[in-house]
């Protein structure tokens, strides 16, 4: 009888994009080559990605410097908004203004989202069946990271906000049987030149 073994899912988000978000840029495909050549010692089984042109590109520039390992678009790895929260989960002094944010959005991606989130967490977090540890990439989008994020270190579901990604950075968390998940690292740039490790990053949280 096959038994559990650990899951190490990494998450980087896409490279930065165009304008249209239709592409990325060239600074993305520096992004996205140089992450791929990152991870050219993983032992990465799949690359997962979703289905807008950004992350797609990505994935497809990673995948070019890694030996095999297949592409596989996934509805789940796309952009949305994972989560709705409250104004009563909400701390008092940000509520509105979150809340605001938040109806800027598309009614599909508020929505939709949720039920998407709730599918992404039970396709790629978790342990895995069998008796060797799986590794995965997903290159997804800025909420879904910060969602899976939240859910690993088991906070408040509304706390996917404020989690920001920069473009082409790696967060990998580890999923071991019979232990709480641990994130092993967050929003790691240390792959790229100074000059691509804040796109993407709200500029008044640059350091």
């Amino acid at each position: 009888m096959a038994g559990t073994a650990a899951r190490y899912l990494y998450l980087a988000r896409h490279g930065e994009a165009s304008a249209d978000e239709s592409e990325l840029t060239d600074n993305g495909r520096r992004q996205a080559v140089l992450l791929g050549a990152r991870l050219r010692r993983s032992p990465l089984s799949a690359i997962h990605h979703g289905p807008l042109p950004r992350a797609a590109q990505t994935a497809h520039l990673i995948g070019d410097q890694l030996d095999g390992v297949p592409l596989r678009t996934s509805e789940l790895a796309g952009d949305y908004i994972p989560y709705l929260p409250q104004r009563e989960e909400l701390p008092s002094e940000s509520a509105g203004a979150m809340l605001g944010h938040l109806a800027q959005f598309p009614a599909e991606e508020r929505e939709c989202g949720p039920e998407l989130a709730k599918q992404a967490l039970a396709r790629f977090a978790g342990p895995v069946d069998g008796d060797e540890p799986r590794h995965e990439l997903v290159v997804t989008h800025n909420f879904l990271i910060g969602w899976l994020v939240r859910a690993a270190l088991d906070a408040p579901k509304w706390r996917w906000m404020g989690l920001n990604h920069a473009n082409a950075a790696l967060t990998v968390i580890r999923y071991a049987p019979g232990r709480p998940a641990s994130v092993l690292f967050y929003n790691d740039t240390g792959h790229l030149p100074a000059e691509l490790r804040w796109t993407g990053f709200p500029t008044d949280l640059h350091v």
